[in-house]
């Protein structure tokens, strides 16, 4: 039995970290990989054939050769999921969906999908695969007990291309025991934390290393759910460490109480934690209380940021705007204490109301939910509709200060900040000195050299002159800064600026459309402004288009360095002769495939290869 598990490819966000990834970091492609599918392979009997395709690192095969696919997705995947299921099925394939949305809405699914698996894998899973050599699947597999992670296997990492990736990840933890409003992870794994067994962990952690990672992700949602076995798993991993010589640098996250505890933070340390993930949400005591974040009142929260800090750990966190109790105000209170608690990946989201979350049952209930179909919140929309302000103010200011924490000498301000208390950063790099003087090199000229004088005067003041100790936290924190801020230039422009930038791009589409009716081929050009940004569409029939493609190249690389254009290139079918050429100009345009939509017509799709980890390859119904 042949399986093909697939990840589908994730709409850019912060987390995408895309400017860090692609010109920084070397050679690689992603931040994490699939964990959730590694373990789902794991599951499968031992005679199944099983592979892994991640659509953040490499192509999906259009027409694999396998018995049965699966399609995992998170609520911001789900488009993209439901694009290659629809494909798959169109295609003859059997197609089950799965995943953390799937989870939370099986009943999205139920006429996309020929199964769907529902909540925690280990023991529905291996129900369906029976059921399926038996050729008697049934529509949907949903686990409604309780899962212990005893049973649960180590994750076929084998199966997957670490090497493309910034950090391997682990899981040891399901469940938090918290409550608050806008969580979906109370929803689908319970309040009460469940956690795999040290033995099973240390097996983990030796598959990953004989693969040769060295950066592991800890991805519970709250490592310190159960403080006392977190505290048993942290001497266990200081031990693990010790014998193999410290091979490993992990990250994890974990709720804001964690600065109450001096022993954890001593074996965090110990054990070589070089970063925490904490949702903050809000420096507003009593917008944290309406949101059920009890959690973080317990004390002032940049003194529980400084101890951690004073730890040599360094903090990431969330920050959420959009709560009832959020004013005009919220937006400059949020900035200072973000710059002042010297966070600098602070990923600020607008508070969207997850389905079957609490929070989402509240907001239907009043009336008070805006008809937008996105788990994405760090885009400039949400489906809540704010309390004390309007939605407009709401989204425009939460704009405003992400522009405002972008830049140069806010970047450099957090740095300076964070470096008062952390006197002896736990995180060294982790690469090879050749890596390491890579990664330099690269930051100072594609990232602080281009920033012209400014740049490099904010630089040059956060470079620890007296304590190189702190040298690869003050480049890693540089590169983490320079890829938000990457992110924000190209996702959060002001007007003006998008104005001037649907001019350039008429423009420069007016050359393109002169050479598509001078190739006489029957070539298609328009530009639409339904966005922000402009939108280019040109289609390419089947008859010859040598001309236009030898002409337009340049123009059309031209149009997406110089502005923030979209491009959707329709190519309805392809001469033999042409193919070449055709094949040219996408490796042209592949620097910016993030913005460039390839939809192929029957004939185009069997003469060309889009990497649809690279472009936007459009199936199924969004094709048409």
């Amino acid at each position: 039995m042949k399986l093909l598990l697939i990840n589908p490819r994730f709409p850019e966000s912060f987390w995408s970290l895309r400017w860090a990834v692609d010109q920084a970091l070397p050679s690689q492609r992603a931040v994490n990989p699939p964990l959730g599918l590694a373990t789902l392979a794991a599951l499968c009997p031992d005679h199944w054939e099983v592979s892994i395709v991640d659509e953040n690192v490499e192509s999906v095969p259009l027409a694999p050769e396998a018995d049965l696919i699966g399609v995992c997705g998170m609520g911001v995947q789900f488009e993209r999921q439901r694009e290659l299921i629809e494909h798959f099925r169109q295609a003859g394939y059997y197609v089950v969906a799965g995943g953390s949305f799937a989870s939370l809405c099986p009943e999205r699914y139920r006429d996309l999908a020929c199964t769907v698996v529902a909540g925690e894998a280990e023991y529905v899973w291996p129900r369906f695969c029976a059921d399926f050599e038996r050729g008697q699947p049934a529509a949907l597999y949903q686990e409604t007990g309780v899962v212990r992670l005893e049973d649960s296997p180590t994750p076929r990492f084998d199966l997957l291309k670490l090497d493309r990736y910034a950090v391997a990840t682990i899981q040891f933890s399901r469940g938090c025991p918290f409550l608050c409003e806008f969580c979906d992870i109370i929803v689908m794994f319970g309040r009460k934390p469940r956690h795999k067994s040290l033995a099973q962990i240390e097996r983990e952690l030796d598959a990953l290393r004989a693969l040769g990672a060295r950066s592991v992700f800890f991805v519970d949602d709250n490592l310190i759910g159960n403080k006392a076995v977190a505290r048993e798993l942290a001497s266990s991993l200081f031990a693990y460490q010790k014998r193999h010589g410290f091979p490993l640098r992990f990250g994890t996250e974990a709720s804001i109480n964690l600065a109450q505890e001096p022993e954890l933070l001593e074996l965090f340390r110990a054990a070589k934690f070089t970063w925490v993930f904490i949702g903050i949400e809000s420096p507003d005591p009593e917008t944290l209380k309406q949101a059920r974040k009890s959690q973080n009142t317990r004390e002032d929260l940049l003194v529980s940021l400084r101890r951690i800090y004073q730890y040599g750990i360094d903090v990431l966190a969330g920050f959420i705007v959009g709560f009832d109790n959020d004013t005009l105000q919220t937006f400059e209170h949020q900035y200072r204490f973000i710059v002042e608690a010297g966070i600098q990946v602070s990923m600020v989201g607008l508070l969207t109301a997850l389905p079957k979350t609490p929070l989402h049952a509240r907001l239907k209930a009043e009336g008070r939910l805006r008809d937008l179909d996105s788990a994405d919140n760090t885009k400039a929309a949400t489906n809540v509709i704010p309390k004390r302000m309007s939605y407009h103010e709401l989204v425009e200011g939460y704009q405003r200060m992400m522009r405002r924490l972008s830049a140069d000498s806010a970047i450099a301000q957090r740095v300076l900040n964070k470096l008062r208390w952390m006197r002896q950063p736990v995180y060294d790099g982790g690469y090879s000195p050749a890596q390491s003087l890579g990664i330099i090199g690269r930051l100072l000229w594609r990232g602080v050299a281009r920033g012209g004088p400014s740049r490099i005067w904010h630089f040059a003041r956060t470079v620890p002159w007296t304590a190189p100790r702190k040298l690869p936290l003050v480049i890693s924190e540089w590169i983490l800064g320079l890829a938000m801020q990457d992110y924000v230039i190209r996702h959060f422009r002001p007007e003006s600026e998008s104005l001037r930038h649907r001019r350039r791009a008429a423009r420069r589409l007016q050359k393109i459309q002169r050479l598509a009716a001078l190739s006489l081929s029957g070539v298609r050009v328009a530009l639409s402004h339904a966005s922000s940004l402009p939108h280019v569409s040109i289609s390419l029939p089947g008859a010859s288009c040598r001309s236009f493609l030898d002409a337009a190249g340049r123009h059309l690389e031209q149009l997406l360095r110089a502005t923030q254009s979209s491009l959707t290139l329709r190519i309805d079918a392809v001469l033999e002769s042409e193919r070449e050429e055709v094949q040219r100009l996408l490796a042209r345009l592949a620097r910016y495939g993030d913005r460039v939509f390839v939809v192929l017509g029957d004939n185009a799709r069997g003469l060309l290869h889009v990497d649809s980890s690279v472009f936007r390859l459009r199936l199924g119904r969004s094709a048409a």
